[in-house]
């Protein structure tokens, strides 16, 4: 619709979309009397009675795309003729205005009423999960950082996809799937579930304090492909959408569509719109203002922001993380800044960080045996927390405190183990 096209013609249109309509209805209606009436007619008149049918049948279908095509064209009609109307007074009352309003087109200064700038704070308070909804290039992974960076607590990662250098801003044992090892991200979502388990049994023999320290950020990538992949991927979000916020164990996923199904939720839609906070960016977040908002208006404003406005829920959100990234990350490793020289020329260890539970027990072991080399199947004897630990997780763990200086791996492959260092 141009800047010059009058009220009425929005109309004459809307009338077109009510006689489509109900021709399709009556096309439909006639071709089921026909399927009726061919039932009970001579063997010899039943071809052209069923031919009949199929005949007014295909005809109300066209009908019917064509009514379907007339509506998507017309969208809010009460915003439509409102905006069109000041185009077509503009035009005509004002020649020399700068500023021409056209449907598809919003006033520079107008911002939705619902506007939040922390999405943040908006997940928080509803205690939800997330579900992350995008395509390539809308910046799922961004945001994925920033979220899990502000949310708190052990960021465990789930991507087969990862290349080398992506989420070097956590803990490289917590990324798991790598050069698509599916197996590995299915064993750890099956570990999850046990430690969901545990957590629920702590919590019911000594309260919150039992899982203090416990708290974990799952993310899934392309959860779609691990539904496909990964046989406990289906139960291991059914399980923690249900019962993983009251336990600390958050999840986010991450999907190119917001359906059901794409998250492993066949038929359980509620759980979808009742356990996550639906993060919709792009073109996801303009399709959802326009089909299901009904709001042409939020659709443009979205689009002419870019990457930095999407939908948050039925909340328009306005955060811009174009200069957000690993300056604002800790250090690869998480656990410990990176060794520095020191005059001698020996590298020497910082400070240490905020630790996870699992570095923890690993670093105590080590300064309560000095010297001695700690084996992953030491560890699962040792330690309740890797009991049911996959080895080859503990040993990954193992070399990623040697990287970043905390102690020393001995041998390697199946043998290799790890020792306290002073």
């Amino acid at each position: 619709m141009t800047s010059d096209l009058h009220p009425s013609q929005l109309h004459q249109h809307l009338q077109m979309y009510e006689r489509a309509k109900w021709s399709y209805c009556g096309g439909l209606a006639i071709s089921m009397g026909l399927l009726f009436l061919g039932a009970t007619q001579k063997p010899e008149y039943k071809p052209w009675v069923l031919g009949a049918s199929v005949a007014t049948l295909e005809v109300g279908r066209r009908h019917r795309q064509t009514a379907k095509l007339l509506l998507e064209s017309l969208g809010d009609i009460d915003r439509a003729s409102r905006v069109n109307f000041q185009a077509w007074a503009r035009a005509n009352t004002q020649p020399t205005a700068q500023l021409a309003l056209s449907f598809g087109t919003i006033d520079a200064n107008w911002k939705p009423e619902n506007l939040i700038t922390d999405p943040i704070e908006y997940i928080q308070k509803k205690q939800k999960h997330v579900a992350l909804v995008g395509g390539t290039g809308d910046g799922k992974s961004t945001f994925t950082q920033y979220l899990s960076s502000k949310i708190g607590g052990r960021v465990v990662v789930y991507d087969s996809d990862a290349k080398p250098d992506d989420w070097a801003w956590i803990d490289q044992a917590d990324v798991i799937g790598r050069k698509g090892n599916f197996k590995a991200i299915d064993t750890a979502m099956g570990n999850d579930l046990k430690t969901l388990e545990e957590l629920v049994e702590l919590r019911g023999e000594g309260g919150d304090n039992a899982i203090a320290g416990r708290e974990r950020f799952l993310i899934a990538e392309e959860f779609p492909i691990l539904v496909d992949e990964c046989d406990n991927s289906t139960h291991w979000i059914k399980r923690h959408a249900k019962r993983g916020r009251r336990y600390k164990q958050f999840i986010c996923a991450l999907a190119q569509n917001d359906t059901a199904e794409n998250f492993g939720l066949q038929g359980d839609k509620d759980t979808l719109y009742s356990c996550f906070v639906l993060v919709r960016l792009g073109q996801f977040g303009r399709d959802y203002a326009r089909t299901k908002l009904k709001d042409p208006q939020l659709e443009q404003w979205l689009k002419a922001g870019g990457k930095r406005r999407f939908m948050v829920d039925d909340c328009p959100c306005e955060l811009d993380l174009s200069n957000w990234g690993a300056t604002a990350m800790p250090a690869a490793g998480c656990a410990y800044a990176q060794p520095e020289i020191s005059d001698g020329g020996k590298e020497e260890v910082r400070s240490p960080q905020e630790l996870n539970e699992y570095e923890q027990v690993i670093i105590a072991w080590g300064q309560e045996h000095p010297g001695e080399i700690l084996k992953a199947r030491l560890l699962q004897q040792v330690s309740q927390l890797f009991k049911k630990d996959d080895p080859e997780n503990i040993r990954i763990l193992f070399q990623s405190l040697a990287d970043i200086g905390v102690g020393e791996v001995v041998d390697s492959g199946d043998r290799l183990g790890w020792r306290w260092l002073k």
